[in-house]
C-alpha cells in the first residue's frame, strides 16, 4: 500500500517510545513497594470539578445531545469571551470565537486555512513536537530556530528578522511553552508582531497554559497586542478536562467564515456533550476550584524546581506557568556514563522507576542535553521521585 508523502514527513512522536517502556515497568513492579512514578505525562491529575461533571450528566440525561454550529454554541462562545475580559482585561468578542474538538483541532482548521505547500513557518526549538507537525500536515515547512536560556527558550524579534526569507509565512509560538514552561516577555513579543506585521505575515500563538501563568509580568494575553493575533487555546489544562477534546481559537474577523467552511466539512462540530458541560467552568464555583487548583501547581514547582537544582538536574529558567520543569541533565549523564537524554530517561525508569521525557521530541538543538519533567503529579509523588532520584544519583 503507498502511503502519502503527507503521512512520510510526520515524525514518530518518540515520547510515545517512553511512555510504552515505562507502562511496562509499570506492570513489572506494581506489586512492589517502588511502583513508577509518572512524571513524562502532560495531563494534570486533576479532573473536571463537580459543576462540570453534573453538567454533562444532565445533558446526556436530557438527550439534548444533537449537533451543534460548526463554530460552536453561542452561548460557550459568550462564555470564552466572558472569561478574556474577567481574567486578562482582554476585549474579545464572541463573533471571533471557534469552539474546536480540543487544541488539536483548533492548530490543524488555521494551518490548513494559512498555510499552503512551500510556506515556512518559524518556530523556537524547543518547541512541541506537534506543532510543527500541523504545519508539515498542511504542506508547509516548519524552521526551528535554536534559543538561548538568556532568551527563555523562546523567539527574539531579532531572530525573526534575520531569519525571515521569501517563503516564510509567519511564526508559530507558544507562551507558556512545552517543554520549558517559560513564556515570551509581552515586550518582546510585541516587537515581533512588528517584524511579522512588517512582512504581512500571521502569527499564531498556542496560549493552552496561558490559565495556568504564576507570574503577572508574563500571564497576559498576547490578544491584547492586536486583533491580527490568532490564538489557540484549550479547555485540557487549566480546566483539566483533557479527554473531552474540547478547545478553540480566537482570529481575526475575517476569518471566522473560513473556518466555518472549514470545520463544517471536516468536523461538523466539537463535542455537544463537552460543550455543554464547559459552560459550568465559567460558573463561580468552578474558576474558584479551578484557582486553587493552580496555586496547587504553583506549590509544586515552587517544591520540585530547588530539588532538582540540588541533585545536579539544574533548570536553566524557572517556568513561569504551566507544570514542566526542562532540566539539564548533562552532567549526569557524564557522572553516569550515559550518552544523552535518551540513555538517562531510561535510566531513570530503571533504576529510580521514575518515568521522564527525553528532549528528543522537542527540537535538535541542544535537545539530546535536557529532560523533560511534568510536575501535573501530586505533592506525595513529586516527594518520592526526588527521594528516589537522589538515592540513584546521590548514593
Amino acid at each position: 500500500m503507498r502511503i502519502s508523502e503527507r503521512a512520510e514527513r510526520i515524525e514518530p512522536f518518540w515520547v510515545m517510545e517512553v511512555a510504552k517502556a515505562a507502562s511496562q515497568k509499570a506492570r513489572e513492579v506494581a506489586h512492589t513497594d517502588r511502583p513508577v512514578v509518572f512524571l513524562n505525562i502532560g495531563e494534570p491529575d486533576f479532573t473536571a470539578p463537580p459543576r462540570v461533571k453534573a453538567a454533562a450528566q444532565a445533558v446526556v440525561a436530557s438527550g439534548q445531545t444533537q449537533y451543534t454550529p460548526a463554530l460552536g454554541m453561542d452561548a460557550l462562545r459568550q462564555a470564552i469571551s466572558g472569561w478574556y475580559a474577567q481574567r486578562f482585561g482582554v476585549q474579545v468578542p464572541a463573533s471571533r470565537i471557534v469552539v474546536t474538538a480540543g487544541a488539536s483541532a483548533a492548530l490543524q482548521l488555521a494551518c490548513l486555512a494559512l498555510i499552503d505547500r512551500g510556506d515556512e513557518i518559524l518556530m523556537p526549538d524547543p518547541s512541541y513536537p506537534c506543532n510543527r507537525h500541523f504545519v508539515s500536515a498542511a504542506e508547509g515547512t516548519a524552521v526551528l530556530l535554536p534559543t538561548t536560556a538568556e532568551e527563555r527558550f523562546q523567539l527574539s524579534a531579532a531572530k525573526v528578522a534575520a531569519a525571515w526569507g521569501p517563503n516564510t509565512r509567519g511564526v508559530l509560538l507558544a507562551s507558556p511553552s512545552n517543554p520549558t514552561g517559560t513564556s515570551i516577555d509581552p515586550a518582546e513579543l510585541a516587537r515581533i508582531l512588528d517584524v511579522v506585521r512588517s512582512h504581512g505575515g500571521i502569527t499564531l500563538i498556542d496560549e493552552i497554559y496561558l490559565g495556568l501563568s504564576h507570574d503577572d509580568q508574563f500571564g497576559q494575553s498576547a490578544l491584547a497586542l492586536g486583533d491580527d493575533v490568532i490564538s489557540i487555546n484549550s479547555f485540557s489544562k487549566y480546566f483539566n478536562m483533557t479527554g473531552w477534546r474540547l478547545g478553540w481559537l480566537v482570529v481575526p474577523e475575517q476569518l471566522t467564515p473560513v473556518l466555518e467552511r472549514l470545520a463544517q466539512n471536516l468536523f461538523i462540530c466539537a463535542s455537544t456533550v463537552a460543550q455543554q458541560a464547559a459552560l459550568a467552568c465559567f460558573e463561580p464555583e468552578s474558576l474558584a476550584e479551578y484557582e486553587r487548583r493552580r496555586a496547587e501547581f504553583k506549590a509544586r514547582r515552587d517544591y520540585f524546581l530547588p530539588a532538582l537544582n540540588e541533585l545536579g538536574l539544574t533548570v536553566p529558567v524557572a517556568p513561569d506557568g504551566a507544570f514542566y520543569a526542562w532540566a539539564d541533565c548533562s552532567a549526569a549523564c557524564q557522572k553516569l556514563g550515559l550518552k544523552d537524554s535518551w540513555d538517562f530517561a531510561f535510566a531513570a525508569l530503571q533504576h529510580a522507576h521514575v518515568a521522564i521525557t527525553p528532549g528528543r521530541d522537542f527540537g535538535t538543538d541542544q535537545t539530546a542535553r535536557f529532560v523533560r519533567f511534568s510536575t501535573a503529579n501530586s505533592m506525595a509523588e513529586l516527594h518520592t521521585a526526588i527521594a528516589r532520584l537522589k538515592a540513584w544519583l546521590q548514593p
